[in-house]
């Protein structure tokens, strides 16, 4: 069965809204809600198949676009590769011109509509930001929360309260006061064991590599409500992220940092490979900051994540 190569937009308005068509009852997967796009020709670039798609289906030019996430799926009846770009400028006023009915939807509001199941990690992709800010340690209690607020203010929309040393009560103050910062404002990612996680309804988890290899066999932890993380190192990992679910990973270290000086760095090459099966967002992790985000993008990934690169100077 050959794979059908289908080129598909996150398209944003000017207020970070995203556009999303319903598809036609009688259509494969009909009924459900999608990012528009269609099939890639034989010969022809991915950029020019959806230019050409989105100006017969919606009458648009498209102005601005970057790649955001490759996802391979396998229906009973088909196979597709959806080559997902964001498009973030347009000319011309987006209508169904094929009768298609059209959605104005915040990121947020995606998670309300039924999109067929290889859709799953485009919507997760277009509600995640580029840039992944994980909380330095060593700082004190008001140093820290008073970094994490102004990364907030700053626009900061995905933060780790990292938990190095273990899990300790003190951790556990500090993520209190953190989710009070973060509320309605920015995503808080916490690190820790399970038993911990009724205590953080609206935090997210991140974990560890060893929690991936000792939980990835009983699934998700808890519902697609919440968003789930993981770290990954090795193909190893990115598969046991994959039979666990996760939402998206850290992929690290890219290149040689500071923090683990004796860790091989997989280097750019190998990050885009192992990015290139896993069809789920990824954040690039290790030696990497704001100015990597192009770079990490055409490689595959979701953005960058750091810790001193996104950390606000005092």
């Amino acid at each position: 069965m050959k794979r059908v190569h289908v080129a598909a937009a996150v398209i944003r308005d000017a207020s970070g809204k995203i556009l999303i068509a319903r598809r036609a009852d009688t259509q494969h997967q009909g009924g459900l809600w999608e990012f528009p796009g269609g099939k890639v020709e034989p010969g022809e670039a991915v950029e020019a198949a959806l230019a050409r798609e989105l100006q017969e289906e919606l009458g648009i030019a498209v102005t601005a676009a970057r790649p955001l996430i490759k996802v391979q799926h396998d229906y009973p009846d088909k196979q597709v590769l959806l080559d997902v770009w964001e498009v973030s400028a347009f000319s011309g006023e987006p209508h169904g011109a094929e009768g298609q009915p059209l959605a104005w939807v915040t990121a947020r509001e995606l998670a309300d509509y039924e999109f067929p199941a290889a859709n799953q990690p485009i919507v997760a992709a277009a509600r995640l930001p580029a840039q992944y800010l994980i909380t330095p340690e060593g700082l004190e209690t008001p140093t820290l929360l008073r970094g994490m607020q102004k990364a907030v203010a700053q626009g900061c929309k995905l933060i780790q309260l990292r938990a190095p040393g273990g899990y300790d009560p003190q951790y556990r103050d500090l993520a209190v006061d953190a989710v009070g910062l973060c509320a309605g404002k920015a995503q808080l990612m916490l690190k820790g064991p399970f038993e911990w996680l009724g205590d953080f309804p609206s935090a997210g988890w991140h974990i560890t590599a060893a929690q991936l290899r000792k939980y990835a066999s009983a699934g998700r932890p808890f519902g697609k409500d919440r968003w789930l993380a993981a770290s990954c190192h090795n193909a190893e990992e990115l598969s046991l992220a994959q039979q666990m679910d996760v939402d998206f990973v850290t992929l690290s270290p890219v290149q040689p940092t500071q923090t683990h000086p004796d860790a091989q760095p997989l280097g750019w090459q190998q990050a885009e490979q192992l990015i290139s099966g896993f069809n789920k967002p990824v954040y690039l992790l290790g030696g990497v900051g704001p100015a990597e985000c192009q770079q990490a993008w055409a490689a595959g990934a979701q953005g960058v994540a750091g810790i001193r690169a996104f950390w606000p100077q005092d």
